[in-house]
């Protein structure tokens, strides 16, 4: 059984035991987080989709760490016109461990 689910502005595919790290969730390590936006729930062959979500659905995760993605480094130059600027980026994540589909 997997779901796609909708979190941070961004589409995920998940099924029980997966990882995955996702936009920062304010949670605690170690709570649990109910993901209740879910687009569609596959089962084998059959899939199940929502308009835009499937209600009642929802998806239980555990809090495993929270934390800080690679910097990112941004670089603008504009040649022979002496305008260098460097900027730098890092992304806050949370990541999370699936533990349960309800559909």
């Amino acid at each position: 059984m997997y779901a796609v689910i909708k979190t941070g502005g961004k589409q995920y595919k998940v099924a029980a035991g997966d990882k995955l790290k996702v936009e920062q969730i304010p949670a605690d390590i170690g709570a649990v987080v109910t993901l209740d936006q879910v687009l569609a729930v596959g089962i084998g062959e059959s899939m199940q989709f929502g308009t835009p979500l499937i209600n009642g659905a929802s998806v239980r995760a555990t809090v495993i760490s929270q934390g800080r993605h690679d910097k990112v480094k941004i670089f603008k130059m504009r040649r022979r016109k002496h305008y260098q600027k460097h900027q730098g980026h890092r992304q806050n994540f949370t990541e999370l461990l699936i533990d349960a589909i309800q559909s």
